[in-house]
């Protein structure tokens, strides 16, 4: 058993696999989980680092799945959490089921802050620990046909800048933000988004380099990372340029049937 303990959750596959990977490297022992049976074929990878690996499969869209998770914790302090799970959906939102805008939003938001909220309370306890969120710079976006994802992410950024001003009396903690862009992930499949042109694109990014570039930030304890250059250079025009515009641009990157434009 290492002396350090992390949680990664969406551990089984993309930027939470590879960030569960560079902690085992870094000798964390772990306490992954996805709501998929691949995080148990995962956690065999991790256990190659000699560190303890714990998987489990829990729907953290749920309050009893983040309960779950975290009673597979059995009282460890957990030394760094990876508040990585997240859930995407393309299509029109008046096209759209309830069932899946609510799972984003559950899965992305209420069970993202029912994690941070029982783990970031012992962290302030002990005014030690580091905790690293996946945000996006999809946040700085209105997500035309993808509007419900991309207003998750836009609440993911706000939320963790408004936390990390509440605990800063609490030195020894820090809260990283990790925004990437799109990222060559199944991300696009599972959110149906594969015949968009975002989702059909080969200029997307590399999940072990972004997961590489939030590590970085999370051991040196920076408030935001936005992984990419070109990503950088996005979420700063992003700031400045009018919201209907941003919107149509994103339209044309994610409206279904773009992947055969042009």
């Amino acid at each position: 058993m290492a002396n350090k303990f992390a949680i990664v959750t969406g551990a089984s596959t993309g930027i939470g696999f590879e960030l569960a990977s560079i902690a085992a490297e870094n000798g964390y022992d772990l306490l992954v989980v996805a709501d998929e049976p691949l995080i148990n074929a995962a956690a065999q990878d991790f256990k190659q680092h000699d560190v303890e690996v714990i998987a489990v499969e829990a729907d953290l869209a749920t309050l009893q799945g983040v309960d779950t998770l975290l009673a597979a914790a059995n009282g460890r302090q957990v030394d760094l959490l990876c508040a990585n799970a997240g859930r995407g959906l393309g299509h029109g939102f008046l096209d759209q089921d309830v069932a899946d805008w609510r799972r984003v939003v559950d899965t992305n938001i209420t069970g993202t802050l029912y994690l941070l909220q029982k783990v970031l309370k012992a962290m302030v306890a002990r005014d030690d620990g580091k905790v690293l969120i996946t945000g996006s710079i999809a946040g700085f976006i209105p997500g035309s046909f993808q509007a419900v994802y991309n207003g998750s992410k836009a609440f993911v950024d706000s939320f963790a800048d408004a936390i990390r001003n509440e605990i800063k009396d609490s030195k020894g903690v820090t809260i990283t933000t990790l925004m990437p862009g799109p990222v060559e992930t199944e991300f696009f499949d599972r959110a149906d988004m594969l015949d968009t042109s975002v989702g059909s694109s080969d200029s997307k990014s590399d999940p072990a380099a972004v997961a590489r570039d939030g590590w970085n930030a999370l051991m040196k304890g920076d408030a935001h990372i936005v992984s990419g250059w070109k990503n950088k250079v996005q979420a700063a025009v992003a700031h400045v340029t009018p919201s209907a515009i941003l919107a149509e641009q994103h339209r044309e990157m994610a409206e279904p049937g773009s992947a055969d434009e042009g």
